[in-house]
């Protein structure tokens, strides 16, 4: 069966690929293990600025419009929400980071993200104070990915296997079992590290732990920030997370992390009482050394692409990267250089 497009993994980064590439009109196929994936297990978390020095994302004034649009034209065909706005609370950690907040303050460029707030909230300790966060929310990964699932399935585009990369034949034309892809997208995540043609590429994987908990008292109406996160989702049900850890990539479950987790939630929230852990996760970011993704065409297997490394970001940047990988295949435009893998081709490719 002739197809455009073969894309090996459905995660965030696969799923809205195929949705963005099906939407130009190409014939797509997903094929994917059907197991459990890092998007599954993520908060989906949306939030332009981050991270102790509270950096503003770079590029973010196209990011969001574009992340925004795509989940909005997904609720229009599902007919169901999968971005949630919520404000955020950003919960500042000492004396640096109360200065550092003061002069992103002043900054016009973060006027639209951050405003100054004189409370959090009862039974919120911030003895350093409080940032509020704007144009910040979750996406409701599982739910999304779900769909789109029963969407390729519905389509014929969706093939649930075990990928063994000695299935694939380079020449004379390319092929994959019985599909005649004229490309193939590596969307694994982590697992591209044993990818023979771009796991030379410099992933930085983390082990994150993320838990799902009932709560017996009312909790904050708002996300709170405070290095770890606190994700409300019903009045007594919430997430948070995520620990890092780059050593131990397993996907085993951590009581260590678990009780850590929660006792630095105690440390911001000492009111709340009556948690209970509902669910243990555990996943495996597909970061990169320098922070952004890996996108780009394989510099001597032309047919060969990957579409990876969004880390934590994946909700605010595989949307509009999605759109430029497409422009891209179809031969509409180069890919954005930050991205492109282009920039390791010396050290990390031969010939």
């Amino acid at each position: 069966m002739d197809v455009d497009v073969l894309i090996v993994g459905q995660g965030l980064a696969g799923s809205l690929l195929a949705w963005e590439l099906s939407s130009r009109g190409l014939r797509v196929c997903v094929v994917d293990d059907g197991q459990c994936n890092a998007s599954r297990v993520a908060a989906g978390l949306i939030n332009p600025v981050s991270g102790k020095r509270l950096v503003l994302q770079s590029n973010v004034a196209e990011l969001l419009p574009a992340a925004k649009a795509c989940y909005d034209r997904l609720r229009r065909v599902f007919g169901s929400e999968f971005y949630v706005e919520k404000p955020m609370w950003k919960i500042l950690s000492d004396s640096t980071q109360k200065r550092q907040a003061e002069r992103r303050l002043q900054q016009t460029e973060y006027a639209g993200y951050l405003q100054a707030t004189s409370a959090g909230g009862p039974g919120i300790l911030a003895p350093f104070g409080i940032l509020r966060q704007l144009q910040t929310g979750y996406v409701k990964t599982e739910s999304l990915l779900d769909a789109l699932r029963t969407w390729l399935i519905a389509r014929g585009s969706y093939r649930q296997a075990e990928f063994d990369y000695a299935d694939i034949q380079l020449a004379p034309d390319l092929r994959w079992r019985d599909l005649k892809p004229r490309c193939i997208v590596f969307c694994e995540g982590h697992m591209a590290r044993t990818n023979p043609w771009f796991g030379s590429l410099p992933f930085q994987p983390a082990k994150g732990v993320i838990l799902s908990c009932a709560s017996q008292t009312p909790l904050p109406s708002r996300i709170l920030n405070y290095g770890h996160w606190l994700l409300p989702l019903t009045p007594d049900t919430f997430k948070t997370g995520a620990t890092f850890d780059p050593l131990n990539l397993n996907l085993d479950p951590e009581p260590a992390s678990e009780t850590a987790l929660l006792a630095e939630l105690q440390t911001v929230v000492p009111d709340m009482a009556g948690i209970r852990v509902i669910r243990h996760q555990t996943g495996i970011r597909p970061a990169t050394l320098d922070k952004e993704p890996l996108i780009g065409r394989h510099p001597q297997h032309s047919c060969l692409h990957i579409f990876n490394g969004f880390g934590a970001k994946g909700s605010l940047l595989i949307p509009w990267c999605a759109q430029r990988f497409a422009d891209f295949l179809q031969q509409r435009a180069p890919l954005p250089s930050t991205c492109d893998i282009k920039r390791y081709y010396a050290s990390h490719f031969s010939g």
